[in-house]
């Protein structure tokens, strides 16, 4: 994830400086590093709750930073190859998270 990360930053230093792009870009950045920052928190949880809803925020995360994504490509500031390879990666990362959140609850 903290290699996902890098290429995140580098990926929106080289978005176009306009007025949408910084905006979404900075959605994505925030929305983008939560799922990390979630994620660390989570490890030192007190409760199996507490690190549960970490888990869950960094799915929240995971999801919303797909949507500004697609925003990015299909509003042409970004190419869809690009945007693809962050679009596989979320998709394994929410995969993942999901699969640990039903772990956790005891549903699998």
């Amino acid at each position: 994830m903290y290699n996902f990360i890098l290429k995140l930053i580098e990926f929106l230093d080289k978005l176009p400086k306009d007025n949408v792009s910084k905006r979404i870009g900075d959605q994505l950045l925030r929305s983008g590093t939560s799922i990390i920052g979630n994620y660390i928190e989570g490890q030192a949880a007190s409760s199996k709750r507490d690190f549960t809803n970490f888990f869950n925020t960094s799915l929240k995360s995971t999801n919303e930073s797909k949507l500004w994504f697609a925003l990015l490509r299909d509003s042409k500031r970004a190419t869809p190859e690009k945007v693809a390879w962050f679009l596989n990666e979320l998709n394994e990362i929410a995969n993942i998270f999901a699969s640990s959140i039903l772990t956790l609850k005891g549903k699998r």
